[in-house]
């Protein structure tokens, strides 16, 4: 769930989202500033709605109908964009954009925004919430301070496939690149 909810891009859209707002058509900074806090407003109160809602709805309702619109709605921004990068009247373009990302957010914050953590906390029993985190970290996560990019990607790509990858292991060999 964790993993479907980072694949919908909301990390993109609400870091780039004055951008969006600018690549839109609309030039003035402080309209695209305006536009980018009525989306983040917007994500906040779909959030709390979405807390409401997933008790009544359940989660896989709430999160199958949340992924449909978050599809579509990022349809629409894209064929906004394709189609005004080739048109001649790209204000209405520009406005069809701010509706598809305002679509998005609409459709993303009460389902795909709170539905991955509600399931993940569900995922195990109460008396092993807690210590389940931590034996995961210990087991899985590795360490990767003073690590470049490369070797980062390297290890992960060793973990993946295996010895065979045609790397030396860099979890016995540290920094030797």
């Amino acid at each position: 769930m964790q993993a479907f909810q980072q694949f919908t891009g909301i990390n993109t859209v609400m870091y780039y989202n004055p951008t969006i707002v600018q690549m839109a058509s609309f030039q003035s900074n402080q309209l695209a500033l305006l536009l980018s806090l009525a989306v983040a407003g917007t994500n906040a109160v779909g959030t709390i709605i979405g807390i409401y809602l997933i008790d009544h709805f359940g989660r896989k309702k709430l999160a199958l109908s949340s992924l449909t619109g978050v599809i579509i709605s990022l349809v629409l921004l894209s064929w906004a964009f394709i189609s005004g990068s080739s048109a001649s009247s790209s204000e209405v373009y520009g406005w069809i954009a701010v509706i598809g990302l305002a679509l998005y957010i609409t459709f993303f914050a009460p389902g795909m925004g709170p539905v991955p953590w509600t399931v993940n906390s569900e995922v195990y029993r109460e008396q092993y919430r807690g210590i389940c985190g931590v034996v995961f970290v210990i087991l899985f996560v590795p360490e990767t301070q003073g690590l470049t990019f490369l070797e980062v990607e390297h290890m992960w790509k060793e973990r993946a496939w295996g010895s065979s990858y045609n790397t030396e292991s860099l979890l016995e060999h540290g920094n030797s690149f």
